[in-house]
């Protein structure tokens, strides 16, 4: 028996007042959502892979008007790359239906079409599929991995410049990389994708998260790119595109801040290996989050751009010399390669 109940994904107290900025966001999307019905449009809801524990699991979705395409489940979606994702028409204030093994609930998306909810559910360790849709679309099927409380490693990676080269920040590199290239012309970084699989291989059932200031919009582009180039399965965590309540636009480096924060509270025990580069704000975070979660660090691992990529990216960081502690290791090399060497010269496996 299906047990329902209905909550708010992430409301709480009385409605905040929007920066203009928001509130001419909405304007333009209401526009739009009425020209994409009129055209007869669809809801379709985007999956992203979730995450969880005994007790409690992390929804994670999107909620798009589509061209209908018959039993096509979204995967019509899912094969949009470039400039199209930003331009598909997100559906805000939309009841989503999350059934979860034999609880049903429904939620409602937030501005940007995005589902961030917190099911309570009690799942056995492991992967499990779970089912979502809204009153207008038909279901589909979701990833969630629930975390056994008994392991106490887990990954949290950076995708920009440590997984895939990007070449980030610089604006036109940046809009040719998000908007035009789909996953087959994106190129891996050297020796990471190996990293991880021997990392989940010795820690059976640890955690994978990659943590990345791109928008939602890029997230199956990002997922196939991963799976293509056998990365872990893990979940993406990713922010919205375009202007908050209260500012004109999102902060990428507040996304990251809160997140690892979210997880430490939400995984009290793990112990996490951060992954990320020199080019932006990676190490600074990391430190930033060593010193204030000492127990909740194993080790950092950044990844150092070559010459060219370091010009492209803006220049490197400053920070290795007094990025290093005493309450966890800091490791740095060019490569995947180079990493796992001085992870296991830090005792690091």
């Amino acid at each position: 028996m299906v047990r329902t109940r209905e909550t708010s994904a992430g409301a709480s107290g009385a409605e905040p007042i929007l920066h203009f900025a928001a509130r001419v966001d909405d304007s333009v999307h209401e526009f739009r959502e009425k020209r994409a019905r009129k055209r007869g449009h669809t809801p379709t809801v985007i999956p992203y892979t979730g995450y969880g524990a005994p007790g409690w699991v992390r929804v994670l979705c999107r909620v798009l008007l589509t061209k209908p395409t018959p039993s096509d489940d979204g995967v019509r979606y899912k094969k949009i790359r470039g400039w199209r994702s930003f331009t598909s028409v997100p559906v805000n204030d939309v009841a989503v239906i999350i059934v979860v093994g034999d609880v049903e609930e429904r939620v409602m998306a937030d501005r940007g079409g995005v589902v961030d909810a917190v099911i309570m559910v009690d799942l056995s360790p492991g992967w499990h599929n779970i089912t979502i849709r809204t009153d207008g679309s038909e279901s589909v099927d979701a990833s969630v991995f629930v975390i056994d409380p008994a392991i106490r490693i887990g990954l949290i990676s950076d995708i920009d410049d440590t997984v895939m080269v990007t070449a980030l920040p610089r604006p036109f590199l940046a809009a040719w990389n998000t908007f035009v290239l789909d996953e087959h012309a994106r190129r891996p970084v050297p020796g990471m994708a190996v990293l991880y699989e021997r990392l989940t291989r010795e820690h059976q059932g640890m955690p994978v998260f990659y943590l990345s200031t791109g928008a939602w919009n890029v997230a199956p582009t990002l997922s196939r790119f991963l799976s293509r180039n056998l990365y872990p399965q893990g979940a993406l965590l990713l922010t919205d595109w375009g202007p908050t309540h209260d500012r004109w636009f999102r902060s990428g480096r507040a996304h990251k801040v809160e997140t690892l924060q979210r997880l430490a509270r939400e995984f009290p025990a793990m112990r996490w290996l951060l992954v990320g580069d020199d080019g932006q704000h990676d190490e600074e975070i990391y430190r930033d989050f060593a010193a204030s979660h000492p127990q909740s660090v194993e080790a950092v691992a950044i990844r150092q751009l070559s010459n060219s990529e370091a010009v492209l990216a803006g220049g490197r960081s400053k920070m290795e010399a007094r990025a290093a502690g005493p309450s966890a290791p800091w490791v740095y090399a060019p490569d995947g390669a180079g990493l796992a060497e001085r992870l296991s010269d830090a005792d690091i496996r």
